[in-house]
């Protein structure tokens, strides 16, 4: 049964860098799951997608937004000895109507990401998943920013559930939460 590791936190809180660090320590044999579909508009983007590649070993595979992680990852040979999966937000965008696609209900939503989380539990790899606590400031006026920041913290509550590690990561320094 596959370990979930979750680490949230802010902006620039050190979140890649240790899920980086963690992740290496399973081996050569990582996949890193990228949930930002490219936009070949975006050159700042494009940047930060580059930046954090350059953070990562070049052995690692890569999967780019595929729609059923879990399924995706299943069908894999050789199979992970680790999945990094960045980021349970940039997850929650495209499933919300950003980045140009169609949104779902919230239910849709939840419900799917129970399923991927049923998934990397019965895995037999560790996963380890970034989140972002988007919610720690001003409440938004716009009622689809409200939706999205509400179901950012009710898709971390779920994740921090089902992780045997849950870590905020604040300034690069990491505080387990369990």
């Amino acid at each position: 049964m596959g370990d979930i590791i979750f680490l949230t936190g802010p902006v620039r809180s050190g979140k890649s860098r240790r899920a980086v660090d963690i992740a290496e320590s399973y081996g050569d044999r990582v996949v890193f799951v990228a949930t930002y579909a490219r936009d070949p508009g975006d050159a700042e983007m494009a940047e930060r997608v580059r930046r954090h590649q350059a953070e990562r070993p070049a052995t690692w595979r890569t999967l780019e937004a595929p729609d059923d992680i879990a399924a995706a990852l299943a069908a894999l040979d050789p199979a992970p000895s680790c999945v990094l999966i960045d980021s349970l937000v940039t997850w929650l965008a495209f499933r919300t109507g950003f980045g140009g696609r169609e949104g779902l209900s919230d239910e849709a939503i939840l419900a799917a990401w129970a399923r991927e989380l049923e998934g990397f539990r019965a895995a037999p790899w560790s996963t380890v998943i970034i989140g972002d606590e988007v919610g720690w400031s001003l409440v938004p006026m716009e009622a689809d920013l409200r939706r999205f920041r509400d179901l950012a913290g009710f898709l971390g509550q779920r994740t921090a559930a089902a992780a045997s590690e849950a870590w905020l990561m604040v300034a690069g320094c990491g505080v387990r939460l369990k």
